[in-house]
C-alpha cells in the first residue's frame, strides 16, 4: 500500500532552520519526561512550512497534534474529505434542482470553494473528523534545551507521528479511494 503520510526530504534543511528559529515554541517541552509536548510542537512546525515538511494524502485537509489534557497522551486530529453519505446520494430529491456541488478539485487536490463558486451554487462538503491517540513508544525523548540536538529529535518525532498516522489512517483512506462499500 502506498504511504499516505510521508516526509518531504527536500524540505529537511528548511525544517531544521524553522525548528532552530522556533526554540521559544519548545520552551514548555525542554527536559519533559514525556516527549508529547515536544512532538506536538515539532509536528506543528513541520506542517506549517510552505510547502510542508510533513505531507499527506490529498483527502486529508488538516492534521493537528496536541497533548491530551486527560492523560497526557499524544492526540492527533485529522480532517478527511469524504463522499456524501449514502442517505443523500440514494435520492437527489432534497437538492430541489439547485445544483448542489461537492468538494471542488484541481488536479486531484480538494479545495475550499471560492466565494465565486458559492455564489453560483450551494456546496456540501462532507468530512470525516478523526481523533486518535498516537502511541508515544517510539518518540524521541524531549531535548533538555535548545542546544541539545533539537532539529534531529524534531525530525525523528515527526517521522514517528507520520508513520503511526500512516498505519492508522492508511486503510481508511484506501477504502475511501476505492469508492466501493466494504463487503461488496
Amino acid at each position: 500500500m502506498k504511504a499516505v503520510f510521508w516526509l518531504d526530504e527536500a524540505r529537511e534543511d528548511a525544517y531544521d532552520s524553522a525548528v532552530g528559529q522556533s526554540a521559544a515554541d519548545f520552551a514548555e517541552a525542554w527536559g519533559d519526561i514525556a516527549p508529547v509536548t515536544f512532538a506536538a510542537t515539532a509536528w506543528r512546525i513541520a506542517t506549517g512550512l510552505e510547502p510542508a515538511y510533513a505531507r499527506w494524502h490529498d483527502r486529508v485537509t488538516e492534521v493537528t497534534c496536541r497533548r491530551n489534557a486527560w492523560d497526557g497522551t499524544l492526540t492527533a486530529e485529522a480532517a478527511i474529505v469524504a463522499p456524501w453519505p449514502a442517505e443523500l446520494t440514494w435520492s437527489r430529491q432534497w437538492t430541489r434542482d439547485r445544483g448542489w456541488r461537492d468538494w471542488p478539485q484541481t488536479f486531484g487536490q480538494y479545495l475550499v470553494p471560492t466565494e465565486h463558486d458559492v455564489a453560483r451554487a450551494p456546496h456540501l462538503r462532507a468530512q470525516l473528523l478523526v481523533a486518535a491517540t498516537v502511541p508515544a513508544d517510539h518518540l524521541p525523548p524531549a531535548p533538555g534545551g535548545p542546544a541539545d540536538g533539537v532539529a534531529r529529535a524534531a525530525r525523528r518525532a515527526v517521522a514517528v507521528i507520520a508513520r503511526e498516522l500512516d498505519d492508522l489512517l492508511g486503510p481508511l483512506l484506501a477504502q475511501l479511494d476505492e469508492g466501493v462499500p466494504a463487503g461488496r
